[in-house]
């Protein structure tokens, strides 16, 4: 796959989750390989879920999410719920995720200097997005892993650098292990830590 221009990638609450593969996508947006993007409904799923399951403290996660709106002031898409209507077929409680992707895909439209730009959803549940449903509205679902795939012929350099600091988030996060083969496999970046040197 050939891209022109950085594709829009929506970042899915089960993608946020993760203290490993948030960071580096976000390190990868920095040097220009996507474009992040979220709602206010995706960012408080990922809060909430983040505080239940990993016991962080909210505040820590206020934090955070300020700094990423402060990183990224475009990646922000205002209440997209309107852009719900007309799905059937994927996960009712994903649609707010898709909504917008077509929210972000009808401003690129409206923009003739991005018309070549693709808008990807960046999600761990496959399952919950139709595939066909989204083929017809022009939009694609795939996993990081998948992601790194597609980035990999434009920007390989730039991946390798931006999982130079992975390590360092592996201790933030209290872990023992930094060997990054083992980082990988446990985040399911499979088929990125195939291409890296043993």
């Amino acid at each position: 796959m050939s891209l022109t221009t950085p594709p829009v990638c929506v970042l899915d609450a089960c993608v946020l989750m993760s203290g490993i593969v948030r960071p580096f996508l976000l390190r990868l947006a920095d040097a220009g390989c996507l474009r992040p993007a979220w709602s206010p409904r995706i960012g408080e799923e990922w809060r909430r879920n983040a505080t239940r399951i990993w016991q962080v403290e909210p505040q820590v996660l206020e934090q955070a999410w300020d700094d990423m709106q402060q990183q990224f002031p475009q990646a922000l898409t205002p209440d997209p719920s309107q852009w719900e209507s007309g799905l059937h077929y994927s996960d009712p409680k994903d649609w707010h995720v898709i909504a917008a992707a077509r929210h972000i895909q009808d401003q690129l439209q409206q923009q003739s200097d991005t018309t070549d730009t693709l808008t990807w959803i960046i999600t761990w549940n496959l399952k919950d997005f139709n595939r066909s449903e989204l083929r017809r509205l022009g939009l694609r679902a795939m996993t990081p892993d998948m992601l790194m795939q597609a980035l990999w012929p434009a920007h390989a350099d730039a991946i390798i650098a931006a999982l130079a600091q992975t390590p360092d988030d592996a201790l933030t996060l209290g872990r023992t292990d930094t060997d990054l083969h083992a980082i990988l496999k446990r985040e399911r970046l499979f088929w990125l830590g195939g291409r890296l040197q043993p």
